[in-house]
């Protein structure tokens, strides 16, 4: 798709792509901002040490958002799946049984899929502050618009945790997975914080 046309999908009446796709995408192009500003040194005021710390980082950072982007439709894909398992017979008792089986897993899958956009964006955030003190001081910017991007896209990503995990039978996995998610989220949040002072 182009950008037109991923827009224009977002905003059909279609239910994927939809938020969860949303959050995975803003979280990649963030990454991508950062992978950007890594390879943009302080020309000739940059040590060795924040030239080794900016490749560090961008070796770290192309892979997450890879996955990032592969996330968009993983997450799209999990609530599809969501939508058929509702659209199972449910005649008979059997089938009220599979049908139902069908949907908490389906659920369960649909709950993963933002979790892991989640964890992407916390790791993503955890070079956050690198890139913004040793990268070119031409691109805070850049910098600062990739955070406040991570920032919306893991709290898109906890939302569709949360909806999701409202609906999921299963206690051990729903106190499991919102614990981590409650972890994650705070931990985005102070990594903002400390990127943020690192940018003047």
């Amino acid at each position: 798709m182009t950008v037109a046309e991923f827009l224009g999908a977002l905003a059909s009446s279609d239910p994927t792509p939809g938020g969860g796709t949303a959050s995975a995408v803003a979280g990649a192009m963030a990454t991508s901002l950062l992978v950007m500003v890594t390879g943009l040194a302080k020309s000739n005021s940059s040590t060795d040490e924040e030239k080794s710390a900016l490749a560090a980082a961008r070796q770290a950072l192309q892979p997450l958002g890879r996955t990032l982007a592969a996330l968009a439709d993983d997450d799209a894909a999990a609530f599809d799946d969501v939508m058929g398992a509702y659209r199972l017979a449910k005649a008979t008792d059997e089938e009220k049984a599979a049908r139902s089986a069908a949907i908490q897993q389906a659920l369960q899958g649909a709950t993963i899929a933002p979790l892991h956009t989640l964890r992407a964006c916390a790791d993503v955030m955890a070079h956050a502050g690198v890139v913004a003190a040793s990268g070119n001081r031409s691109a805070v910017s850049d910098v600062g618009v990739a955070i406040g991007l991570l920032e919306a896209a893991a709290a898109g990503a906890e939302a569709n945790v949360r909806i999701n995990l409202g609906s999921v039978r299963d206690l051990e996995f729903a106190s499991a997975t919102g614990d981590e998610t409650s972890r994650l989220v705070a931990d985005v949040r102070r990594r903002a914080v400390a990127a943020r002072t690192r940018l003047a």
